[in-house]
């Protein structure tokens, strides 16, 4: 049986730091970083779970047009 990416610790590891940042975004970043410097910091940390989930995608399902 095939390891979804669900089961794999780094997976597991990054939707933890994803959430840990977002929570440090909004508690501990000034009011006037939050929504540029807080967005990208919250997009880049939300990435790493992606590019698992990208990675571990078959190559039959990718199609180019």
């Amino acid at each position: 049986m095939k390891q979804s990416y669900e089961d794999l610790e780094i997976y597991q590891l990054s939707k933890t730091l994803a959430i840990e940042v977002h929570r440090i975004t909004l508690d501990e970043l000034p009011k006037f970083e939050m929504y540029e410097e807080g967005s990208q910091i919250g997009r880049s940390s939300k990435s790493i779970g992606a590019n698992i989930v990208e990675g571990s995608v078959p190559d039959l399902c990718i199609s180019f047009v």
